[in-house]
């Protein structure tokens, strides 16, 4: 049987992960041109805080909409990004497999920690060590998402027809 909210939900991902495609290659870009002047290095760094943020905001927006199309609504408790996150690595009966492996849900774990602090924290404050590890990390936490978002998106084209 054809249902076309997993046809539309599909689309939707397939469209957020082509902006993270080119996200994620921004944030190598503008990693490789880190500022020689040291006055500049405060910017740097919040444009790449930004870059993480939104690499996280992104993956967020997929989970959000599988939640609101497949499970019936997002958690909406105090913690419900991490609630969020967390039921996507759940395999939910009669509902959908899960949506990341357990080693993707533990890696994201962390951007959305740093992605909490970027908007609760001026841009001065951040931790450039933290910063560093997180950037260069992301594209590889970004390919198992992208993998595991692939085996899900089977799933949906199954459930499309």
């Amino acid at each position: 049987m054809k249902d076309p909210r997993a046809a539309e939900l599909l689309a939707e991902i397939e469209e957020e992960l082509s902006s993270l495609d080119k996200l994620v290659a921004g944030i190598a870009a503008v990693y490789g041109e880190m500022p020689k002047a040291a006055n500049k290095m405060a910017v740097y760094n919040e444009s790449l805080a930004l870059k993480l943020h939104n690499f996280y905001t992104g993956c967020e927006r997929i989970f959000a909409r599988i939640a609101e199309t497949l499970n019936g609504g997002a958690p909406v408790s105090g913690n419900w990004h991490k609630r969020l996150l967390k039921v996507m690595s759940l395999d939910v009966e009669g509902v959908r497999p899960r949506v990341i492996s357990r080693a993707t849900f533990i890696s994201l774990e962390d951007f959305l920690a740093f992605r909490h602090l970027v908007r609760n924290i001026y841009g001065y404050e951040l931790d450039s060590e933290r910063l560093t590890a997180l950037v260069e990390r992301v594209e590889k936490v970004y390919a198992g998402f992208r993998k595991d978002v692939g085996g899900f998106n089977s799933f949906l084209k199954k459930m499309a027809g």
